[in-house]
């Protein structure tokens, strides 16, 4: 008897269709005449689902009691005693109540194929087991019940149910999936669009992975070695020339043909100076990759096919993307080039694209501004060159049978001597000249075979020889030289012009240009220190890379600006013509530095206009406000105190409560402006303790009507750490607010519910409700929407709210009620240690 068959439908969250996919799947079997049974299924009192269990067979549940209260669960020993073809198993992650046959309902799914039972099931992304934390991060919520990975691993067929947010909200809404009492609560909470979304790519990537392993395991199967390149990864080779923005669109175009395609620009620079590109072409190219969805990285490497063949191969690339090479076809006498040496050593995993493009063999220009050192392929081939090169020559030329004679044979010689200066600089010349003169001296010059020289005519043209080729090697390596110094000194103007530019421009952060300078001149960290005195210890004031020096000391080249700030850079040590760049890099560090906190200042300054401004507002916005509650109570005064009218007991009554309700609104009126000055000068600060919700929001309801206000805490929530008169204030200012909105004969919803280290109070209204563009501006001071009477306020409640909310750590904001209306959503931190009892159903359900 051979193992059942596993098919699971897996989904990102519930109500996607998972069961309803099952159940389908079910009656197809069935008219196939596949005996299927439902070992168990649960509906959850959805209609639809419901109706698909009609017309297929249902096995006894077993009754299980617990604790009082009697619980059914899959009956394992009915549906072996049945032994059908196919079980159907909803809730994979499911923990049977205590009591049953085994802890987790995948064990008993384990027991039926283990049995010869093929069954299908259902399960949701976030109760995989190795997902716990990340779905706890997304949602607020920690799943209990989970299901191990290698379980769903294991399954012979796996169906992602798909859903879009949009789609599963507005199922929500109509009532497909939670009864109507639950719905708000619901899209309040779990199935939020950002929740929905973060959840539907998890189970995305995981069905990828997945597919990736039942390819793998295909290829494994059937002896397949060669790549397939399902999934495109596709490597940009830079040089900093105009011509990779051709290859990055080229590589996004490739990417785009493949599902799951990925770009990745890197551009390789050596480790002996400056950077040999252009910086700001290199910022374009960079912004470019990303604004098409790659990415962009930095490696140092002297031998650059290499280097680009190695990171390739570490991430995975499937494919490169070079540019035809910018060399003129003479060159090639130097060696193949970087995109042939690619070609030739990727090897069969590795595709290598070579893209024509405008600049292609137009040459590149002045060579890598790197002073006056040549590589060291460089020297060794002037050395050759110069010495061994005399040498071949005079064995190429004593073999001829006919002689070229001493002139021709002396430009032979001063040929090589250009060469090796050019090559390899002054010293392989000199050698050059010098080894030529012998050998001309030797074999080319009557007496042959000895050094002495019969006719002075010789004698004086080895000497000219000796004296032009020494001329023309100093000439050659001064101009190299001169080439080499102009070519650093362009590469130095460009990327100080170009760092200027973006400094002035304020495009360029502290740490964007301490990242620039790490890349100029390859190190492995760069840190800004700076310090108050000579004798202060220094402090860090931007960083990056890993493992920063703490003091300058301690650093590879140090930098100082000013007496107390210095650029310490580790990696190592440069050569003192790197310097002068690595200064100017020091000194822009320290304007950008300080335009930062000139900034900050700034904004300081503004934030003072800013109150003085409210200030003025306030006493503009208030002469009507204040008056109107005076006046009435003046008015009521004076009729008190009138002796020419006599007043009964009602009316006495009556002026008394006007007056009354007249100091009630000054007073709010008068507390609120306080406030907003407070929170406004920044003197709010707010005495934390940890407390009970049920103890404070009852209290912040005791000015509004009760019949208005419909209060829903459960006593289960966490304790928050707040300030109590604070967010009795807040609460306040928020219920009166959505009193004022709300129809009469409709209350204010007032209720609270847990979301992992959150609490949220949500005080909903079913008043006209306020567009998406006006939500920020209603927390503004002085702004009332719509037609609001003057006598309603200057506009300051939610202000005041949002002010002392944010002043205990929480938020505070503006959503739609479903149906019509705001609902205000006030967040606070749980209290440390303290969760919540029971989640709230949305968070708990599993399917």
């Amino acid at each position: 008897m051979g193992r059942g068959k596993l098919r699971i439908y897996l989904g990102a969250a519930p109500g996607v269709g998972k069961t309803y996919a099952m159940l389908s799947e079910a009656h197809r079997r069935v008219e196939r005449g596949t005996d299927c049974v439902v070992a168990f299924v649960e509906h959850h009192g959805r209609a639809r689902t419901e109706v698909m269990l009609h017309g297929l067979e249902q096995l006894h549940r077993r009754e299980i009691d617990y604790r009082g209260t009697v619980f059914t669960e899959m009956d394992v020993d009915a549906v072996l005693a049945r032994r059908p073809a196919v079980a159907l198993v909803d809730e994979l992650a499911h923990t049977n109540v205590p009591g049953s046959r085994n802890a987790k309902r995948w064990q008993d799914v384990e027991e039926l194929l283990a049995a010869g039972i093929d069954v299908i099931s259902t399960v949701n992304i976030q109760h995989f087991e190795s997902l716990g934390d990340v779905v706890e991060s997304i949602t607020g919520v920690r799943q209990r019940e989970t299901v191990p990975d290698e379980v769903v691993r294991r399954a012979d067929q796996l169906e992602l149910v798909d859903m879009s947010p949009q789609a599963l909200r507005r199922r929500m809404a109509h009532g497909n999936i939670y009864t109507s009492d639950k719905v708000d609560a619901a899209l309040s909470n779990y199935f939020r669009p950002g929740n929905l979304t973060a959840l539907r790519e998890l189970a995305l990537l995981w069905v990828a992975d997945r597919v990736d392993e039942y390819l793998q395991q295909y290829r494994g199967e059937h002896n397949i070695r060669s790549t397939w390149q399902a999934r495109e990864r596709i490597v940009v080779g830079l040089t900093g020339g105009p011509e990779g923005r051709t290859l990055i669109r080229r590589a996004a175009r490739l990417a785009e043909k493949g599902a799951g395609g990925e770009v990745l620009a890197v551009y390789i620079a050596r480790s002996d100076g400056l950077t040999s590109a252009s910086p700001k072409e290199l910022a374009v190219q960079r912004t470019l990759v990303e604004d098409l969805g790659g990415t962009f990285h930095h490696v140092i490497g002297d031998d650059v096919p290499h280097a680009l063949l190695d990171f390739a191969r570490g991430v995975n690339a499937t494919q490169i993307v070079l540019g035809a090479s910018r060399r003129p076809n003479w060159q090639y006498v130097f060696g193949p080039g970087v995109s042939a040496t690619v070609a030739r050593e990727s090897g069969p995993d590795l595709d290598v694209h070579i893209v024509t493009h405008d600049e292609a063999g137009k040459g590149r220009g002045l060579p890598v501004a790197r002073g006056a050192r040549l590589g060291r392929s460089r020297i060794i081939a002037g050395w050759l060159t110069g010495v061994a090169g005399p040498v071949l020559l005079s064995l190429l030329l004593t073999s001829l049978d006919d002689s070229l004679g001493l002139a021709n044979d002396v430009l032979l010689f001063l040929f090589l001597t250009v060469l090796s200066a050019l090559l390899g600089g002054l010293l392989p010349a000199l050698a050059s000249a010098a080894v030529g003169s012998l050998l001309l001296n030797y074999y080319f010059t009557p007496p042959t075979r000895t050094l002495t020289v019969s006719d002075p005519k010789n004698i004086v043209a080895i000497v000219i020889f000796f004296a032009v080729a020494v001329a023309v090697a100093s000439v050659v390596d001064l101009a190299a030289r001169r080439t080499h110094q102009a070519a650093r000194l362009r590469a130095e103007s460009e990327i100080l012009s170009f760092l200027a530019g973006s400094v002035l421009r304020g495009e360029t952060s502290l740490e964007a240009l301490l990242e620039r300078v790490r890349e100029t001149f390859g190190m492995v960290s760069v840190a800004l220190l700076e310090r108050q005195s000579d004798v202060e210890p220094w402090t860090c004031a931007g960083s990056v890379g890993p493992s920063t020096v703490a003091r300058p000391e301690d650093a590879d080249v140090d930098m100082p600006v000013g007496d107390h700030m210095a650029l310490a850079l580790s990696g190592r040590v440069l050569p003192a013509e790197d310097r002068r760049v690595l200064s100017a890099f020091a000194a822009q560090a320290a304007v950008v530095l300080d335009r930062q906190r000139l900034v900050g200042q700034a904004e300081e300054a503004r934030r003072l206009a800013e109150g003085n401004r409210i200030r003025t507002a306030l006493l503009a916005a208030v002469s009507h406000d204040l008056r109107t509650p005076l006046a009435a109570i003046k008015a009521a005064v004076s009729s008190l105190r009138a002796d020419d009218v006599a007043w009964s007991d009602e009316d006495e009554a009556e002026l008394l409560e006007a007056i009354e309700d007249g100091a009630d609104r000054l007073d709010h009126l008068v507390g609120n402006l306080l406030d907003m000055s407070r929170l406004q000068t920044g003197t709010v600060t707010p005495l934390i303790r940890v407390t009970d919700l049920d103890e404070v929001v009852p209290m912040a309801l005791v000015g509004v009507p009760a019949e208005s206000v419909d209060l829903d805490i459960p006593e289960t929530l966490p304790m928050v750490a707040v300030d109590r008169g604070l967010l009795e204030r807040a609460v306040a200012n928020i219920v009166e607010n959505a009193v004022k909105y709300s129809p009469d004969a409709i209350p204010v919803t007032v209720a609270a519910s847990a979301l992992g280290d959150r609490v949220e109070v949500r005080v909903a209204d079913r008043g006209p409700g306020v567009p998406d563009d006006v939500k920020e501006r209603i927390f503004e001071p002085f702004q009332r929407y719509g037609d609001a009477p003057r006598g309603a306020g200057v506009g300051l409640g939610l202000a005041v709210a949002r002010g002392f909310v944010e002043s205990m750590g929480g938020t505070l904001a503006a959503e739609d009620t479903p149906g019509g209306g705001v609902t205000m959503v006030l967040t606070l931190r749980a209290a440390p240690g303290n969760t919540s009892i029971a989640a709230d159903l949305p968070a708990r359900v599993t399917s």
